[in-house]
This record gives structure tokens, sequence and C-alpha cells, in this order.
């Protein structure tokens, strides 16, 4: 799961609840404690969610069909991917979102850890969480990663499994989504 599926299952709790989900891959380590507890609590959510999503058989059965080569970067791909039918779900190509609103709000009101300092004005400017529900973005945001990352663009290399594979990653999602909603969706008024 990537920021817009982050912010769904925190919703629920307070914008710094919220502000944690988003920006807890920035965030390296165990020692919470430099954080207000909200948003350490809103890290904790994060990682809670990151884990459960990659152990899901849907996940694993989707990682298994990538290419074998690429295999190992398969899950960053796929965060993009599941963000990208979160978006198609909640219909954000058609309609605005006062979820992607208020995540904006909050991200753009407080500091971004370093590791995310520059992609995080990017995000909110180009509006990312809602263009997610157009797939050629997505891949797009999926090669912007990889050239982020040390070496040849293997994320790049996914792309064309990503697209020949729609249908079954659709199908994963499908199974996915309810299952980490169901175990992990924050309650209003609730951390």
């Amino acid at each position: 799961m990537n920021f817009l599926a982050h912010a769904w299952l925190a919703r629920g709790g307070s914008d710094d609840f919220l502000y944690g989900n988003l920006i807890a891959d920035g965030v390296k380590g165990s020692d919470l404690s430099a954080w207000p507890e909200e948003v350490a609590s809103g890290i904790r959510h994060h990682r809670r969610v990151d884990a459960f999503v990659d152990a899901h058989p849907s996940v694993l059965a989707a990682r298994r069909r990538a290419p074998d080569e690429y295999r190992r970067y398969a899950g960053i791909a796929l965060d993009l991917v599941w963000d990208h039918f979160v978006a198609r779900e909640l219909a954000l190509d058609r309609l605005p979102s006062r979820l992607v609103m208020r995540s904006y709000r909050v991200l753009s009101h407080r500091p971004a850890p370093d590791r995310l300092e520059r992609m995080i004005p990017a995000l909110v400017a180009q509006d990312w969480l809602h263009r997610y529900a157009d797939f050629a973005f997505t891949c797009d945001a999926v090669r912007g990663i990889g050239q982020r990352l040390s070496g040849p663009n293997r994320l790049a290399a996914l792309v064309p499994w990503l697209e020949e594979d729609y249908d079954g990653l659709e199908r994963d999602f499908r199974r996915l989504w309810p299952a980490v909603a169901g175990a992990l969706e924050v309650a209003p008024g609730a951390p």
C-alpha cells in the first residue's frame, strides 16, 4: 500500500495519526520517542498495514507472477498499483476527495522526514493521490521511483508486466482490500 491506501485506512484518526501514516516510509528505526504520541501511533499503524499486506496470499501470488529477475522489486511496484485500484474504487478520477485534500493539508503544514522532503511537495502540487486513478500515471510513478534507486531502473522493467497482468492484479486487489480494511481500518475517533 502507498500513500492513498494508508490515508484511507487511517482516516478515522486524528490529523497527527494520519500524518504518521503518511510519512512512515520516511522514518527509520523502531525508536519513535522523538515523535508526538499520535504521530508515532500512526507510524506504527502504517508498519502493521505494510506487514499485513506483504504477507497476504494475494500479494504473495502477485509477486510470484512477476518476472524472476525483477521479483525482488515487485513489492514497490505493487504498492503503487494497489493505490491505483483504491483510487478507482473511490472514483477519484471523477470526484474530488475530502480525504485527499485533508491529506494534502496535513502534509503541507508539517515538515517531511528527510527521506521524503523533496517528494512530498511534488505529491501535493501535482495531485498524485487523485491521479493514481489513471493507470498510465501510476506506471509513470513506478518508473519515477525506479530512477531514484541505484543502478538500472528495475522498476521500469516491471511496467510491461503490470500492464499485461492488470486483470490478475485487479483480482488480487479485490481479495486484498477487504481483508486489510477489515483488519486495520481505523474507526472515526480512534487512534
